[in-house]
């Protein structure tokens, strides 16, 4: 008969596999429940009736070298395959299309049902920032609409 040490492994090792399945369950729980800000207020652009949510009220962190702030935007009225192209950008201004279309970033993707975006933004949240969406649809017109943001996304100073 194989005799067994009297490590610490050896005495807890029940204890430690009984503690990982726990977590396990823990974190899947958090998972199905997910907990989200509030959505924005609709605004009617063209033929749209848009909500932006955005994912979480963290700062805006770096993402293929750009900041960036994930949002679903909800399309409540008109046909999201009317649009060319969409793009969601913080900041003081609208960024112009020919800048947008320069990268990947800040353009909107999904479905009817909701379309995700990583919206470009600045490294810091300030009071004069707003969240623009641009929208071009196949007949080359472009829509500008805006969005003031909670003060929940500003940081703290120091």
């Amino acid at each position: 008969m194989a005799r067994i040490k009297n490590t610490i492994w050896n005495r807890d090792k029940y204890k430690i596999n009984g503690l990982v399945l726990v977590l396990v369950c823990y974190f899947l729980y958090q998972s199905l429940f997910p907990q989200f800000p509030d959505a924005w207020e609709t605004q009617a652009v063209g033929a749209f009736e848009i909500t932006p949510m955005p994912y979480d009220l963290d700062p805006p962190y770096l993402h293929d070298g750009t900041y960036t702030k994930d949002f679903l935007l909800l399309f409540s009225k008109g046909q999201v395959n009317k649009i060319r192209q969409a793009y969601l950008n913080i900041g003081t201004e609208p960024l112009p299309l020919e800048t947008l279309q320069m990268g990947d970033a800040g353009i909107l993707h999904g479905s009817q049902h909701g379309q995700e975006v990583h919206a470009i933004a600045p490294e810091v949240l300030t009071a004069e920032h707003k969240a623009w969406l641009t929208i071009e649809n196949w007949q080359g017109q472009q829509k500008v609409i805006s969005w003031k943001l909670p003060n929940a996304l500003f940081q703290p100073s120091n």
